[in-house]
């Protein structure tokens, strides 16, 4: 919905690359848009949520901050107390739905920045990724270890 809402560049066959799922997947997306009522329209082959769709302001508003207010927002949320239920629940509803790369340059720097950004670039192409001298949380076992990063909890753990 999210994409769709801004889209103003994306091809049906785009929208699946980034997605990683089929064509029929999004046109069937598209069709559950258009039989709750939203109106799809399409510019240059690029299908879009019109903003003439009944319910758009009120979900948009849900579902939409600009790059700066994100940002914004993530740094308010910063100033609670590490240990507030409240404020785990606002980052990872924050970090789902926002872009990794945005959010990440304001939460780490340096090593760990490094290692985030590296994070990032193998969720988005799908890699597997070697975790070397790991320490594990729940063992005195340090070694390397391959995992398939596939998202980020709060705080970019």
């Amino acid at each position: 919905m999210k994409m769709l809402t801004a889209n103003s560049s994306l091809t049906v066959d785009e929208i699946t690359d980034k997605l990683g799922i089929s064509s029929r997947s999004v046109y069937r997306y598209i069709d559950t848009f258009r039989e709750a009522g939203f109106v799809v329209k399409k510019t240059n082959n690029c299908p879009k949520l019109d903003k003439s769709s009944p319910y758009f302001k009120d979900i948009s508003e849900l579902i939409h901050f600009t790059e700066e207010e994100a940002c914004i927002l993530k740094s308010a949320i910063e100033n609670i107390d590490e240990n507030n239920l409240l404020k785990q629940n606002l980052k990872k509803k924050l970090y789902t739905v926002y872009d990794y790369n945005i959010l990440a340059e304001t939460i780490v720097s340096g090593k760990n920045g490094r290692n985030v950004a590296q994070l990032v670039k193998a969720i988005e192409n799908k890699n597997t990724v070697i975790l070397k001298n790991y320490a594990s949380a729940h063992s005195n076992d340090i070694r390397d270890r391959y995992v398939e990063p596939y998202a980020f909890t709060t705080n970019y753990v």
